[in-house]
């Protein structure tokens, strides 16, 4: 995944694996990690995830979330997530310790 301008950009295949029939996530930070859940209805709110290029590649826009906890527009980064089963959630580890 990439972080850059408050936007969350991920591959087709990560899509399809963690997110698929899925059309948008809720952000949630609970320490120094960064925690991505699947909603199971866009209406029940959160971040849509938008249909990026027709390779199916996918982003978030979620700026004021970053904004918030401190990552402004002007950083960019990549990082590795992971799935954890019991947050049934993409997490990546440390983002805001090691970014901030």
């Amino acid at each position: 995944m990439r972080l850059r301008r408050g936007n969350l950009y991920f591959t087709a295949a990560l899509h399809g694996r963690y997110f698929g029939g899925v059309e948008a996530v809720i952000l949630l930070r609970e320490d120094a990690d960064l925690l991505i859940m699947p909603v199971a209805h866009a209406a029940a709110g959160g971040y849509l995830i938008k249909l990026r290029n027709r390779a199916g590649d996918r982003v978030i826009h979620g700026a004021d979330f970053f904004r918030n906890h401190g990552l402004g527009d002007e950083q960019e980064f990549s990082f590795t997530p992971r799935w954890c089963q019991t947050r049934s959630a993409l997490v990546a580890d440390g983002l805001f310790h090691n970014n901030m």
